[in-house]
């Protein structure tokens, strides 16, 4: 392209750039998005993606489910819907969360396109410029995009290997209470986080919605990867302990697959009302298709037998991560050890900056996501996410030996071992 094409293209950028409103210069790709192009190369070993592995769905299984759907209920699945969902997978959908304790009626759910939209509707709802939205440190990336575009002030608070400190809980309420800061809501998601894949436990779940309820702060609970533990059960929803105070997101994107984009909200029923003529605002309706196809997979498919197989897949991929971590990464290197979910989160000595170090680790074949990602204030600059749900075992490792030999290198230039 020519000089005198580019400056042009620069000017009518700008000029359009003046015509936008204020929250779109607010909107940033994800650090994740942007990392796919490379990711997706097929000599790159990606443990940057959190995309579930659909090798353990049947094919042929989901293909019957969807050829009955059209062939005896095709007029209703093509058709427009309700904007809340259809009834019957609002009904489905409370026998699922019972598997975590909750008891809910289906007059309380809203079917959204996945948990993203919900988290979207919740933050449109109630973050006004300058609010504050609790969230842990680290948190998900997709979260700190919503929040941000719609001008929260995110406040991040301490974990450790259990979780969010419920000490550290209150100490960031009571620092932002000081400035006169209005908190709307906490966000978190209790089990297996997204990105440092660690598991709330149940005493810490009940001192936290005794913190929030007694200042009148409400929970985002997002959990996507509940049903996904390894080795037992999750505790129970922190929603099965208050039906008040939590609003509950959950999605079918990681326990069938993510392509339908089908996720929930179940909220208090004071919140019902403008959740649902939210949604209808943003899309109408979510996807008569998409929901009677998960619906049909419910009523029709052993689909608790198919969570075990995914827990399966994935309990072989974090073992071969953990064991691969454990051979090939430098002293000086930690790293958390999930129990169920996507992801490891590790921790380098603090001079190592992930994100000037990703060039070194494409030129390795291997990628991942640079902490900072997972920070609205540019903190995690020593940390990474590593994702083990998608590669096969044996690509893990190849991957984890790649980035331990370029994280090794890396230490001895800069004297750390």
């Amino acid at each position: 392209m020519s000089n005198e094409v580019t400056r042009f293209r620069t000017g009518e950028d700008q000029q359009l750039a003046q015509r936008f409103a204020h929250r779109a210069e607010l909107m940033q790709a994800s650090e994740i998005r942007a990392l796919f192009a490379v990711a997706s190369r097929p000599e790159i070993v990606s443990l940057a993606g959190g995309m579930p592995n659909l090798s353990a769905l049947p094919m042929e299984m989901m293909a019957e489910v969807v050829e009955k759907l059209i062939k005896e209920n095709g007029q209703e699945a093509l058709q427009y819907g309700s904007g809340q969902g259809h009834p019957k997978l609002r009904e489905q959908i409370c026998d699922v969360m019972a598997l975590e304790g909750i008891r809910a009626h289906p007059d309380d759910i809203i079917v959204t396109t996945g948990s993203q939209q919900a988290l979207d509707l919740i933050s449109r709802i109630f973050i006004n410029p300058g609010d504050v939205v609790l969230v842990e440190a680290p948190s998900y990336v997709g979260a700190l995009g919503t929040f941000k575009q719609y001008e929260a002030n995110v406040v991040h608070v301490q974990m450790d290997d259990n979780g969010m400190i419920p000490e550290a809980l209150r100490a960031a309420i009571a620092s932002v209470r000081k400035t006169g800061q209005e908190i709307k809501f906490l966000y978190l998601i209790p089990n297996y986080q997204n990105p440092a894949g660690v598991l709330l436990p149940a005493e810490r779940r009940t001192e936290i919605l005794e913190i929030c309820a007694a200042e009148k702060i409400f929970i985002v609970e997002d959990n996507p990867y509940g049903l996904l533990g390894f080795d037992k059960p999750s505790p129970n929803a922190m929603r099965a302990q208050d039906s008040e105070n939590v609003i509950y997101l959950g999605s079918f994107s990681k326990t069938i697959a993510p392509g339908f984009r089908v996720g929930w909200a179940l909220v208090p029923q004071a919140l019902k009302e403008k959740l649902v003529i939210a949604a209808e605002s943003s899309i109408l309706c979510p996807s008569n298709f998409t929901q009677l196809s998960i619906s049909g997979y419910l009523a029709d498919q052993p689909w608790r037998d198919q969570i075990a197989s995914f827990c399966k897949l994935y309990k072989i991929r974090r073992d071969a991560m953990l064991e691969s971590l454990d051979e090939y990464f430098p002293e000086g290197a930690t790293w958390t050890k999930p129990h169920g979910g996507f992801y490891i989160w590790v921790t380098l000595p603090p001079e190592i900056d992930t994100t000037a170090l990703m060039p070194k680790a494409i030129a390795a074949k291997v990628a991942y996501v640079p902490g900072t990602a997972f920070y609205a204030d540019g903190f995690g600059s020593w940390s990474m996410r590593l994702a083990y749900c998608y590669p096969t075992p044996e690509r893990i490792r190849e991957g984890v030996k790649a980035l331990g030999g370029v994280i090794r290198t890396e230490m001895e230039n800069r004297s750390l071992i």
